[in-house]
């Protein structure tokens, strides 16, 4: 059996940012499976350069856990890493490297564990669901759970490891993110009046973006779970233009919504046009057809919502001796899962103030009691 530490270094080795292929790291993962006698389904992306991997040990016609996690992580271009963010270092106790907490440190786990159970009699199935593009448009667990959904498999709960510092979490925030794109009209920057700046526009739709998102922390929900206890707005990408001697054709604005449970997005995307609609698009007019604007919502993610009957929460409760469960505003695949028809807990080892940051890590206390944890649980919930 590989520890924890020696797993979690050839993961991260596979550098699996969102926007290159995961399929190393995947067939990385396939072929320790078969090396312990564990069989894996391999669902592609339409052009087959990104995968899931579905596995089942133990009986299929019974109920059981999913062990769920992402493999996919976040750039580090501009940041300023001390270490290459591809080679796993320890340092005082941390391990240092891009996925390190997020959520490399799960899976390898999982992966540590896996050994002495796939040599049990297992009365009950243990599933394993690794997925890619979380950290975008959540395409991979979208297809991974259609899959599921087409095989009529239904989990009795599923434990995403999100790092969370194996606190429990219950509830998240829906998310969607957009894409905005102007096009206005070109020509000399002495005669401004002679076209039409899509950068300039594109500053009348950030201010309007602003605005809503002020709207809304000004009524935060009363006895909210959630920080901050209302609905946010995080404006991600602006590009546009060509030169600082040309009238701006384009502009591009990426932009992301997180929304707090009670707060109808569509009602908040119905504002946000009627005010463009009101304060911008007359200025294409002139222009017309050669200038306008349109947004498209690229990705939306369904929030995970606490339920009564939940043996996941139950049972982790219990081993972990906490006695409460938190919301995050944080997203994550859970809505996914939780469409299933069972119930989904996050819990995971790692920090979520380290995600996404350069000399990102993972303490190795919390690896160990991850991996303590997944064993009292596996051998409770298989027998």
């Amino acid at each position: 059996m590989l520890d924890p530490e020696t797993l979690l270094s050839q993961l991260v080795g596979f550098d699996t940012t969102s926007h290159r292929s995961n399929r190393a790291c995947i067939d990385f993962i396939r072929n320790y499976l078969e090396d312990v006698g564990v069989q894996s389904t391999i669902i592609t992306s339409d052009d087959g350069n990104k995968a899931c991997l579905w596995a089942t040990l133990g009986p299929t016609d019974k109920k059981g856990l999913v062990l769920a996690g992402h493999t996919d992580v976040v750039p580090v271009e501009g940041q300023n890493w001390t270490s290459d963010p591809f080679v796993l270092i320890e340092r005082a106790g941390k391990f240092y490297g891009r996925g390190a907490c997020d959520m490399k440190a799960f899976i390898a786990c999982v992966l540590a564990v896996l050994p002495s159970f796939a040599k049990r009699d297992l009365q009950r199935p243990l599933h394993l669901a690794f997925t890619h593009d979380e950290e975008t448009d959540m395409a991979g667990a979208r297809r991974l759970t259609d899959h599921l959904r087409k095989e009529g498999i239904v989990p009795s709960w599923t434990w995403i490891g999100e790092p969370t510092e194996l606190y429990l979490i219950d509830q998240h925030k829906g998310t969607a993110f957009f894409e905005t794109k102007i096009t206005g009209v070109p020509g000399h920057s002495s005669k401004p009046d002679k076209g039409l700046n899509a950068i300039e526009l594109g500053a009348q739709f950030l201010d309007i973006i602003k605005r809503t998102a002020h709207g809304r922390k000004q009524k935060p929900f009363a006895d909210s779970r959630f920080d901050p206890p209302y609905s946010t707005f995080n404006l991600g990408i602006i590009e546009g233009g060509t030169a600082e001697n040309i009238i701006a054709e384009h502009c591009r604005i990426v932009w992301q919504v997180r929304t707090h449970p009670g707060d109808d997005l569509d009602k908040t995307l119905d504002e946000i046009e009627r005010t463009t609609t009101k304060e911008i698009k007359p200025r294409f007019a002139v222009f017309a057809p050669r200038a306008g604007m349109s947004t498209c919502i690229c990705s939306r993610v369904p929030p995970l919502m606490p339920v009564a009957d939940n043996p996941g929460e139950e049972i982790l409760k219990r081993l972990t001796g906490r006695n409460d469960t938190q919301a995050v505003s944080f997203g994550t695949e859970g809505g996914f899962y939780q469409g299933l028809g069972a119930p989904v807990i996050i819990c995971g080892p790692g920090s979520i103030d380290q995600a996404h940051k350069a000399d990102e890590y993972v303490n190795r206390e919390q690896l160990t009691a991850c991996v303590a944890l997944l064993e009292k649980t596996l051998a409770e919930v298989t027998k």
